[in-house]
């Protein structure tokens, strides 16, 4: 279990993030257009994971924002941001934003990824939605970086997620 906070007082998560050097757990998610998703989808790409609460709130839409800029400098990589936000609103977003070079899933059917990533909140006024985390894997599938973002109203530190893609 993790402890974190939000906006000082703190929460924890059901687990930790997966080790660096280990297979990543696979998953399946719904897309924006409502298909299932699976890491095996992404095998030979690397792939980052944006996870956060909800699309809804200032700081996750900022690191989609970020990402979705800064994917398009990336080769070989798909950045994936994640949530129990429903579909709909996800696609909203990103259409209403012009955001092309992410890709959103949906945790909001089975919360399943964020129980085996360790992310889902237990307790607190956020609890049942996934901390805000940054994973990144290799094309294999293997973790090569994590950060558990300590405060939820905290932005994840990109260029340290990114360079270990460099």
């Amino acid at each position: 279990m993790a402890s974190i906070t939000l906006k000082g007082n703190t929460i924890h998560t059901n687990g930790a993030l997966p080790e660096v050097g280990q297979k990543a757990p696979d998953f399946e998610m719904i897309n924006t257009d409502l298909s299932t998703i699976s890491l095996e989808n992404y095998k030979g790409s690397r792939v980052v994971l944006n996870i956060f609460p909800s699309i809804d709130t200032g700081i996750c839409a900022a690191s989609v924002r970020e990402f979705n800029k800064k994917a398009s400098d990336l080769s070989n990589t798909k950045v994936l941001c994640i949530s129990r936000d429903l579909p709909f609103a996800q696609g909203r977003f990103c259409g209403a934003e012009g955001l092309e070079n992410v890709i959103n899933l949906s945790d909001f059917n089975t919360g399943k990824f964020g129980k085996d990533y360790g992310v889902e909140i237990t307790n607190g006024p956020m609890q049942g939605l996934h901390s805000r985390a940054v994973v990144v894997l290799d094309e294999e599938g293997v973790v090569k970086y994590t950060e558990q973002v300590p405060e939820i109203v905290q932005e994840p530190d990109y260029t340290a997620a990114l360079n270990t893609l460099s």
